[in-house]
């Protein structure tokens, strides 16, 4: 099972591609893994024939261990036991995972750590025991676990679901937030993007690619913002890769646009299309998910929506929040005036940016996006 995230222990093996016994090539897909962000497909390292079948579809299996062997002609697979592998809980008294039909079977699902008692109640009221957390040691179901018998059961959340709520659940308890906002004239930022989409090859253009735009320039002119927290120390990066949350039927995902401030327009609007696309089709890539130093979350695309709060992407030091363009009665040369007007939230982690570094970056991006001459193309 190979390693398709940093911070990956398992990965799901979805399904196999080729079968106990076929010939494969080398680079030719032969299996889908899942991971807790996406769903890749895994090569063949070397030619030869796919054999000693190790793990069932729908098994997560740790990082490292044999999931099944490219043989050369005439070659068999090690015996399990001289793989040394991990020990395996026992399987559920359940029928047994079939064959494939060549002689090596596919290894039965794990055994659900769970109390004897949990076990019993689970039984009698018919509780899927793989679709509950457990409160227990280890991770362990006990009986307060179990829903009522009078209460519907809980419709389990899928790996991307409940990696996106591990993670942000670890960084609002780890990082110790602070907010800076700002309510900036969005007037030139629109006339950008209406001149933009006039350009043949530039249709797709969205306000989204132009913040992108904004904020690559921004840390690229305030470096202390693009950097993470690891270890105990601040990191800098020395790569702008901004990062664009992206909502999906299972969740949220956050693809990255590496080195955004080096990027054409044109290039990061084809970049930023091909990312969403991807998301939304459940066909990103680990590369694709990887190495962002900075996040933004545009939710004025709904409408209703004028000023959040975000959550820290970490380790990143900082995520931008959008909200909707609204028009607003403004003072405009000492009078009265309608402005289209967007707010801009940043939350920072206070481990790396101060206030006042925190400050200098808000307003560059403010008057980035009040007057975004420089960058137009």
């Amino acid at each position: 099972m190979p390693a398709l995230g940093v911070a990956q222990d398992t990965g799901k093996l979805v399904r196999w591609l080729k079968a106990e016994g076929d010939k494969v090539a080398k680079g030719e897909p032969v299996m889908e893994v899942e991971t807790d962000k996406v769903t890749v497909e895994v090569e063949a390292p070397e030619d030869g024939v796919l054999g000693g079948v190790r793990a069932a579809e729908g098994e997560d299996v740790p990082v490292g261990e044999v999931v099944a062997y490219v043989l050369a002609p005439g070659e068999e697979a090690p015996e399990a036991d001289e793989e040394k592998e991990r020990p395996v809980p026992a399987p559920v008294a359940a029928t047994p995972a079939e064959g494939d039909g060549d002689g090596a079977p596919a290894r039965a699902p794990r055994r659900r750590l769970a109390s004897p008692k949990a076990r019993r109640i689970a039984q009698e009221r018919g509780v899927d025991l793989d679709r509950l957390s457990g409160s227990g040691p280890g991770g362990a179901i006990v009986a307060a676990d179990l829903p009522r018998a009078d209460a519907p059961e809980a419709p389990a959340v899928g790996r991307l679901w409940a990696r996106m709520a591990e993670h942000v659940t670890e960084s609002w308890q780890t990082v110790p937030h602070f907010y800076l906002q700002r309510e900036v004239d969005a007037s030139r930022l629109l006339a950008w993007r209406a001149h933009t989409v006039a350009r043949p090859g530039y249709e797709g253009a969205t306000l989204t690619d132009l913040l992108v735009k904004v904020a690559a320039e921004s840390l690229t002119r305030h470096r202390g913002i693009n950097a993470s927290w690891r270890d105990g120390s601040i990191e800098r990066a020395s790569h702008v890769n901004v990062g664009i949350a992206v909502a999906v039927e299972d969740g949220l995902i956050v693809p990255v646009v590496h080195d955004a401030n080096r990027l054409k327009l044109r290039e990061l609007i084809e970049r930023r299309a091909e990312l969403v696309e991807a998301a939304r089709a459940g066909s990103l890539g680990p590369d694709d998910v990887s190495r962002g130093t900075f996040t933004i979350s545009n939710l004025g695309a709904r409408g209703a929506i004028d000023v959040f709060q975000p959550i820290v992407n970490a380790p990143q030091a900082a995520i931008l929040a959008v909200g909707a363009v609204t028009e607003r009665v403004v003072p405009v040369d000492g009078k009265a005036g309608i402005r289209p007007m967007l707010s801009l939230t940043v939350a920072f982690d206070h481990r790396v940016v101060t206030g006042a570094t925190g400050a200098d970056f808000v307003e560059t991006l403010a008057a980035l996006v009040e007057e975004p001459a420089g960058l137009v193309e």
